[in-house]
């Protein structure tokens, strides 16, 4: 038996709760799973998980062995890194991953510069609006938008975003411009969001959050697709403030219903503590945070106060 290949087995059915998960996880047989597990359960002569209709358990023995498992593997992975040159130069995978479109129009040329300095990295960026797990989906650092739940990761802030609605002068000209969010029933809707959420917009107003019902004219499943709707004059569209800068700079969207935006989604660049970061993933920290600060702020619609309104 290969105890450091069963001790990582039985981490990930713990962390996964359950042997079904762990397979998926490792692209492993279930059946390989069970029998890893079992067969590390007999070495030790000890039963280390109680498995039932609620999950996996673990067991008093089983607790003390899995504290003792991840500190036995985390080593080994610090030696490997080490002995690798991962702490003495630039070197290695890194799994990046952002928002689609933030990540095309900002984290893609910060990576491609990164690449030319840097050439003994390899950067697998992942564009995806799926929140994706550091675990699950081996990411090494990740560009999110929007507040962040506790956690142990590590987060660097790069500024903020507004979510903002907006629409053609042509339309507002023909449609009038909605003064309140209420107005949003008497106005064309694109909707790029859930069907279950669809038929909604949250604002707020004097600190209290409000919400708006409206019937979606059309609704599509890509940001890009309501960008390029609202474009072409169908209706009102809500964005993230990024995403429309160029449109509103041209004067070809205007922002309307400013008064009654919720508060600036932040935007942060995370990745998970660790006692000692391979110098790979610290020199892209290094390197993109400014980069990314720098393209946030440029990427910023004026404040309120100085962004002149439709008439």
């Amino acid at each position: 038996m290969d105890r450091l290949d069963a001790m990582s087995v039985l981490l990930a059915a713990v962390e996964s709760g359950s042997l079904s998960k762990a397979s998926r996880t490792l692209r492993l047989p279930l059946a390989t799973v069970s029998r890893k597990v079992a067969e590390l359960e007999a070495h030790l002569n000890a039963t280390l998980l109680i498995r039932s209709a609620k999950g996996l358990e673990l067991t008093a023995a089983g607790r003390s062995y899995v504290t003792a498992a991840k500190a036995i593997l985390e080593q080994l992975t610090e030696a490997e890194r080490a002995a690798a040159g991962e702490y003495t130069e630039p070197k290695g995978d890194l799994v990046v991953t952002a928002p689609v479109m933030f990540g095309r129009l900002h984290v893609l040329p910060v990576v491609t510069r990164f690449l030319s300095a840097y050439p003994d990295v390899t950067v697998g960026l992942v564009l995806t609006d799926r929140v994706a797990h550091f675990v699950d989906d081996q990411v090494d650092i990740a560009l999110r938008i929007g507040a962040l739940p506790d956690s142990s990761l590590i987060a660097t802030r790069l500024g903020t975003v507004r979510r903002v609605v907006c629409a053609t002068p042509d339309y507002l000209a023909a449609n009038g411009i909605p003064a309140t969010p209420d107005d949003l029933a008497r106005h064309s809707v694109i909707s790029s969001e859930s069907a279950s959420s669809s038929g909604s917009w949250t604002f707020e107003s004097d600190g209290t959050e409000i919400t708006a019902s409206f019937r979606s004219r059309l609704s599509v499943n890509t940001i890009d697709a309501a960008v390029d709707a609202g474009l072409s004059g169908a209706g009102l569209i809500r964005v993230l403030s990024y995403q429309v800068v160029e449109s509103v700079r041209n004067d070809r969207m205007r922002i309307v219903l400013d008064a009654f935006e919720p508060p600036p989604r932040p935007v942060h660049l995370i990745y998970d503590k660790r006692s000692r970061l391979p110098l790979k993933l610290r020199a892209f920290v290094d390197f993109a945070v400014p980069r990314l600060r720098e393209r946030v702020a440029q990427a910023a619609l004026p404040d309120r106060i100085a962004r002149p309104h439709c008439r």
